[in-house]
């Protein structure tokens, strides 16, 4: 039986662990060829000693699929080059990247360090950029070479960024960031062929367990029946965005949980009032106050 996804090729950043690893094995399973990439970091981004991207290859291999292993690291400009590089001179071409690397260097605002800021976001948002602005260098050539581009790209941007999430402001700004980037190259690439899509995903990996307190015991594997934070629940719907059937779906958030789909709607033009000339400092607060009890209630920030 010929699987969702035969004969595309894949590349998904951070696949040796977690999410990454579950989509790695999922698009295998549905016939694309992948390339693994990862660099074994820490959970703080520390290097290691480990090869984890190695033992995903392995496995898919071992299922019989095709895989290759990547080491870049995707937040260098030249990595993430090497990183498409890598589909193209392996398998012949790219159809699908998926951006899922990441790591946390969680603390409150008022006590984060400039070094924490920039990791977290070099790692996040620039991860997610330079893959994405290779691949597409890539795509656009293709297109203007006048060979058909039917490619994805699937970002991972998480609750934090579309809810914010306390003690994680550096994180949650790039996750914001990615959802915006989302938008934002879904609009520019349409023209090459290109989809870009992205999840907010929920499920018991490195990072969420990792966090302690009431979100480790609501990430923690039930004894029995579905396992509703498993890592590979979110995979599916990576795996639909990236076949061909999703070409009708383009810069979207999708929040993904166990068994749950819900598509996110963002930043909305919403109640207005318009004097039609300058305002007066004094009369805004009522007007503020009017559009404000018209408005939208707020989700609220995770953990306040």
């Amino acid at each position: 039986m010929s699987g969702l996804v035969d004969g595309r090729v894949v590349v998904v950043t951070g696949a040796g662990r977690g999410i990454g690893r579950a989509h790695a094995l999922a698009f295998a399973a549905e016939g694309a060829k992948v390339v693994v990439n990862d660099i074994g970091a820490g959970l703080d981004g520390s290097s290691t000693e480990e090869h984890p991207a190695e033992q995903v290859v392995s496995e898919i291999r071992a299922a019989g699929g095709e895989a290759v292993v990547n080491g870049d690291d995707i937040a260098d400009w030249d990595g993430a080059a090497n990183l498409i590089r890598t589909a193209v001179d392996t398998f012949g071409r790219l159809d699908v990247l998926v951006n899922n690397a990441g790591f946390l260097r969680d603390r409150m605002l008022v006590g984060m360090s400039e070094q924490e800021w920039d990791d977290v976001v070099r790692v996040h948002l620039k991860g997610h950029f330079a893959p994405l602005r290779h691949a597409a260098a890539y795509w656009r050539a293709e297109s203007k070479a006048g060979r058909p581009v039917d490619a994805r790209i699937v970002n991972t941007s998480s609750g934090a960024g579309l809810q914010g999430s306390i003690g994680q402001g550096n994180y949650a700004a790039a996750k914001a960031g990615i959802a915006e980037l989302t938008i934002q190259a879904a609009a520019e690439l349409k023209n090459y062929g290109v989809t870009v899509n992205a999840i907010a995903p929920a499920a018991r990996t490195r990072m969420t367990v990792g966090a302690g307190g009431a979100m480790a015991e609501a990430m923690a594997a039930p004894e029995q029946g579905f396992d509703a934070m498993a890592p590979e629940n979110i995979s599916p719907l990576v795996v639909w965005l990236g076949s061909v059937e999703s070409s009708e779906v383009t810069g979207r958030v999708f929040e993904v949980e166990g068994g749950k789909v819900t598509v996110a709607e963002g930043w909305r033009h919403g109640p207005t009032q318009d004097k039609g000339d300058r305002w007066d400092p004094k009369e805004l607060g009522p007007v503020v106050e009017k559009l404000l009890a018209e408005a939208a209630v707020p989700e609220p920030v995770y953990g306040t």
